[in-house]
């Protein structure tokens, strides 16, 4: 129970930090639509605003990087993967994190606080145009993204070690689940009543928290 309690505690720390980066849409949706509202309406186009966009999209996509393998959401190849036991699945995760996964994201947290270390010190600022914006706030996403990529991928390695010894994999910690396509095709068809709709959705979420705990190909055996 501590084990699984420590778990969901890093599994919740992911989510809040993807959670809080996904607001950046609406600053990065409001800063385009005023932009595209300058430059054709007003013939008024900012020269900073390629530099902001990336930024902004940027830090939004490193921030959330913890938060995806969280909920197990980055591409995997499921084709060979699904088909095997949760021990095997368990085996090649853990040789996969510590071969791979740890040294490359440990050599970036490192890298990147030298890296952002440096920018903060000489308030860098973008040299695309002439007077560009600040760019030492967004390099030090970099180190940030980096040190929640860490802190998550310990939680996956104890997840593989307990379900080496276990045989099942830990739960993860819920959140939202793409059901909308269901409910769109169940409402579609006028002779579906409230009880199979409801066992259609509930059915559709043990689906993907099947594949989301990796146990699928052995529940289908």
């Amino acid at each position: 129970m501590n084990a699984q309690r420590l778990l969901h505690t890093i599994d919740g720390i992911s989510t809040f930090a993807g959670k809080a980066a996904a607001w950046l849409i609406m600053g990065l949706m409001t800063l385009v639509c005023v932009e595209v509202f300058k430059r054709y309406i007003m013939n008024m186009p900012t020269a900073w605003i390629f530099d902001a966009s990336n930024m902004m999209y940027g830090s939004l996509f490193m921030l959330c990087g913890a938060y995806t393998l969280a909920q197990n959401g980055h591409v995997r190849g499921d084709f060979l993967y699904s088909s095997m036991r949760p021990r095997t699945q368990a085996a090649l995760d853990l040789v996969l994190y510590i071969v791979f996964f740890l040294p490359g994201i440990a050599a970036l947290a490192y890298a990147g606080w030298d890296y952002a270390g440096d920018s903060w010190r000489i308030r860098e600022h973008s040299n695309v145009t002439a007077d560009g914006p600040p760019v030492y706030h967004f390099k030090a996403m970099i180190p940030l993204a980096g040190a929640l990529l860490l802190l998550q991928g310990a939680a996956e390695i104890m997840r593989a070690i307990i379900c080496l010894r276990t045989g099942v994999w830990p739960s993860r910690l819920k959140d939202v689940s793409e059901i909308d396509v269901v409910e769109e095709q169940l409402a579609a068809s006028e002779h579906v009543d409230e009880e199979t709709r409801r066992n259609a959705i509930a059915h559709a979420q043990d689906i993907e928290e099947a594949a989301r705990q990796r146990g699928m190909g052995e529940g289908i055996r």
